[in-house]
């Protein structure tokens, strides 16, 4: 067992991709790969039966080769909310990064599989979303948000609002964001339409407004 308990499962069916990411994880003594998957059955079986820190997974598996990984991700939320999920992927897929974090960014990353041989930036991808934060591959955050100037919108926003959508983006409710703040739900509904408004969220139909805002916020606050 680790030191500091950081157990990850790696769910993926290529095995130039699985043995690349196992290397790189292998350099890191407090990592401990505790199952290793290639199809989504498989993951899950695996996932639980250790319980582990982190889920490193492909978006598309096995059986179907669609969004397995993004279910799985959903999935976890409710039947292990504390085991974290880095998906993979070969491409800067805006919907999978919605639904990625669909529900909150908190202990969710979402990376390209051709930076993997950065080390640090999938190690530190590792224990940050152990830890319960979020990690973004900087190409997808630049590809959902082209044409859109996030450190200039953010900066639009009251104190209350960084607030509320910081809230936001660790997973909470309106209800949950009320009662941290200290607030009744009616504010925390109005600072929320504020956002959006200052964001430019309100009149596309094909964006998910809360998701793209917390996107937006992720990348003017990395880290």
């Amino acid at each position: 067992m680790s030191t500091t308990g950081v157990t990850v499962v790696v769910a993926e069916d290529s095995m130039l991709i699985r043995d690349s990411v196992l290397r790189v994880l292998a350099t890191d003594d407090t990592i401990e790969v505790v199952g290793i998957a290639t199809d989504y059955d498989a993951t899950v079986e695996l996932v639980g039966r250790h319980a582990p820190s982190v889920l490193i997974t492909d978006i598309r598996m096995p059986p179907t080769g669609t969004d397995e990984g993004i279910r799985l991700a959903r999935q976890l939320r409710t039947t292990q909310p504390g085991t974290g999920v880095i998906a993979l992927s070969h491409y800067a897929e805006p919907e999978y990064a919605t639904g990625l974090l669909d529900g909150g960014s908190a202990g969710r990353g979402y990376l390209l599989k051709e930076h993997i041989a950065r080390f640090d930036q999938l190690l530190n991808a590792v224990h940050v979303v152990a830890g319960g934060g979020s990690v973004l591959d900087p190409d997808i955050v630049e590809t959902l948000l082209a044409r859109r100037h996030e450190d200039d919108m953010v900066s639009r926003l009251t104190a209350r609002e960084r607030q509320v959508l910081g809230e936001i983006a660790g997973g909470g409710s309106n209800r949950v964001v009320a009662q941290r703040l200290c607030l009744s739900q009616r504010a925390v509904e109005k600072h929320i339409n504020s956002i959006f408004a200052k964001f430019g969220l309100t009149s596309d139909p094909t964006l998910d407004q809360r998701v793209t805002a917390v996107l937006m916020f992720l990348a003017a606050n990395p880290g």
